[in-house]
């Protein structure tokens, strides 16, 4: 597992870079290829494509069940010149891409090639793996192609990084909304004429506390204005201005409530006007009661194994917020650890061994609907 995830690490793999998702796509095909399964490359016309992946003697007309990851990660090529992919005396493996979600993929990867050594192949949910390259930069090309898997899938796991310390599993995430808000004013001379201007900059400042009056942190809404941008010279009126605004929703409720009062904003400074462009593109994941059974499933798999395990929320959102509208999803089955985004990504390694066994069980119940509840 830790050889697989060097390299996998080693292949730095930007989401912009199409020529960098490449290497670690085809090394993932490969690791596919050698566990029986058989290895599909979707070309991208934006992104670096995605690969498919199901089991190659695999039975038509059983239901199939969607493993999801991403090969992408945040950082450009040439990070590891000063984030080298190592390993401490603790046992603790450090890189760019490892905990998010490079040492998810290897989980997956091992959870699949246990199962067929203890003779659990063909199991009776088909694992049909995807694994998209333009995750970190929200989905736009492939959020279609798992709309496609999800519809129909009796559950789906999502390879993305455990929430704290203890590995929390994730069965609820906040929806992410994106806003460009842009004011257009009238430009003048500053000194000479600045009764003839509408300034763009003025009616924006207004426009941000509307904003960031629409935060609710006991209903855990935000909603943060990350950059602004405007005017041409200190000696103007601005023109014109904008912000760029990020929103995140724990219900689908709040998404559509918060999206109509942003739409609403309209100018009150004479002589301005405003355009509003955005939504909440990535859903929020709910804690809906199929997604609960499907955590109530991990925590009898848990026990079995002897795994202690919780639930928890997230404030970031994943492919699961997509793929919880149409499947029963539990998210966060990959590593533990910490740094995602941060110059200090890391993983334990020890807990990978045990992440794989518990995606293995998990992978090997029967349909959903035919499990049996446990008595209380």
């Amino acid at each position: 597992m830790f050889e697989l995830l060097e390299r996998l690490v080693l292949c730095e793999s930007p989401s912009r870079d199409r020529e960098a998702q490449k290497e670690v796509l085809a090394l993932l095909s490969d690791s596919f290829a050698e566990r029986r399964f058989q290895p599909r490359l979707l070309s991208g016309r934006h992104s670096g494509g995605m690969l498919l992946a199901m089991p190659a003697d695999r039975r038509r007309h059983r239901p199939h069940q969607l493993i999801l990851g991403h090969s992408d990660t945040v950082w450009p090529v040439g990070t590891l010149a000063t984030m080298p992919a190592r390993t401490d005396d603790e046992g603790t493996f450090w890189g760019p891409g490892s905990y998010d979600m490079k040492a998810g993929l290897v989980q997956g990867l091992f959870a699949v090639e246990a199962l067929a050594v203890v003779g659990a192949d063909p199991l009776p949910v088909t694992p049909v793996f995807l694994i998209n390259s333009d995750e970190e930069i929200g989905s736009h090309e492939s959020t279609r192609v798992i709309v496609r898997f999800a519809r129909g899938a009796d559950r789906c796991f999502v390879l993305e990084p455990s929430l704290g310390p203890e590995g929390d599993l994730k069965t609820a995430r906040k929806g992410v909304g994106r806003f460009t808000i842009t004011v257009r004013g009238i430009a003048a001379h500053a000194g000479l004429d600045p009764g003839k201007g509408a300034s763009a900059i003025l009616e924006l400042s207004h426009i941000i506390q509307k904003l960031f009056a629409l935060n609710d942190s006991g209903r855990g809404i935000t909603v943060n204005v990350g950059t602004i941008d405007g005017g041409l010279s200190p000696n103007m009126v601005a023109p014109q201005s904008t912000a760029v605004v990020d929103v995140r929703v724990p219900t689908r409720e709040d998404a559509a409530r918060i999206e109509q009062a942003i739409h609403a904003l309209r100018a009150e400074t004479p002589g301005t006007e405003v355009r509003v462009e955005g939504a909440v593109r990535r859903p929020p994941m709910e804690r809906t009661p199929r997604n609960q059974r499907l955590w109530q499933l991990a925590k009898r798999g848990a026990e079995e194994l002897g795994i202690e395990i919780d639930q928890a929320a997230a404030g970031g959102g994943s492919d699961g917020n997509t793929t919880s509208l149409f499947a029963p999803t539990l998210d966060g089955l990959g590593a533990v650890g910490a740094g995602a985004h941060a110059a200090n990504e890391h993983l334990i390694l020890d807990r990978m061994v045990e992440r794989s066994a518990l995606l293995a069980r998990l992978l090997s119940f029967p349909p959903l609907d035919e499990v049996v509840p446990r008595e209380a």
